[in-house]
């Protein structure tokens, strides 16, 4: 890899550290943008080019999501009992999607990217719920769970985007919800990555990197540096999280969506 693309990496991933730390969101909205702009300029065929930006997202949120919700933790913001009854469902979800990826061409995969997260941007900003009873707030369903594991494998978002909502609209604290979601990130990003692999690694990815790295839809070097730069990171973005208002991590969250969801577009189209 060039001297540019390193410490474009190493940007990246300090910054989607922070606001995986921030926003519970594994950093996934981030990531599938960037790096696919970036593999791009790096002549990354565009035939799987977003394939590989969401396995390498995906096995880069394992990383992530582990120091976000270690920090969360230590914060009390993790509701365990609905990370316990959640990630089955999530686990078999993610990995089931990533053998139906493959089948998929990276436009369709741009557009359904860009209209989820354009959609969860204005659910976030327009479409909050009254906060229900505190007994109501502790559920939580495990058909949402493998939806959530499904889409968020889907577009490599380590399911932050719909996995705070969704615990929100049960009326439990933003904060919580975070928290949780970044517990929940964790294992989801483990099944979602190891799909990836498996179901890129028949396949040749051919660009300009020399000594590429990609093992199945995964680039493994882009992932060392995003993964250490992002586990350093995200800490701070957590302690950040403990004390900015709830209306503000609402508005940062659904801000951040929408300009992904615009960035995806003008990436790939």
């Amino acid at each position: 890899m060039t001297v540019e693309l390193i410490l474009q990496l190493i940007a990246l991933g300090t910054s989607v550290g922070f606001m995986a730390g921030l926003l519970g969101i594994g950093g996934g909205g981030i990531f599938v943008p960037v790096l696919t702009s970036l593999f791009l300029a790096n002549h990354v065929e565009s035939t799987y080019v977003v394939h590989l930006a969401l396995g390498t997202s995906m096995t880069t949120i394992v990383a992530t999501s582990l120091s976000s919700m270690l920090a969360h933790n230590k914060h009390k913001n993790v509701l365990w009992p609905i990370v316990k009854k959640m990630v089955p469902a999530i686990i078999v979800g993610a990995f089931i999607t990533t053998f139906v990826v493959v089948y998929i061409n990276s436009k369709a995969l741009a557009l359904f990217f860009t209209i989820f997260m354009a959609y969860v941007s204005f659910k976030m900003a327009f479409g909050g719920k009254k906060p229900l009873s505190a007994e109501h707030a502790k559920q939580a369903s495990m058909f949402p769970a493998l939806g959530i594991g499904s889409i968020s494998t889907l577009v490599a978002i380590g399911g932050g985007s719909l996995t705070v909502p969704y615990l929100v609209s049960l009326g439990n604290d933003i904060k919580k919800a975070i928290g949780t979601s970044a517990a929940i990130g964790f294992p989801l990003a483990i099944a979602g990555s190891l799909g990836y692999l498996i179901n890129g690694w028949n396949i040749e990815v051919s660009s300009s990197l020399e000594n590429s790295g990609i093992i199945g839809f995964v680039h493994l070097p882009a992932v060392v540096i995003l993964s250490i730069c992002g586990f350093i990171s995200a800490p701070i973005g957590a302690n950040f999280a403990n004390k900015l208002p709830m209306a503000t991590l609402k508005k940062i969250f659904a801000t951040l969506l929408l300009a992904l969801s615009i960035k995806m577009m003008l990436s790939v189209f």
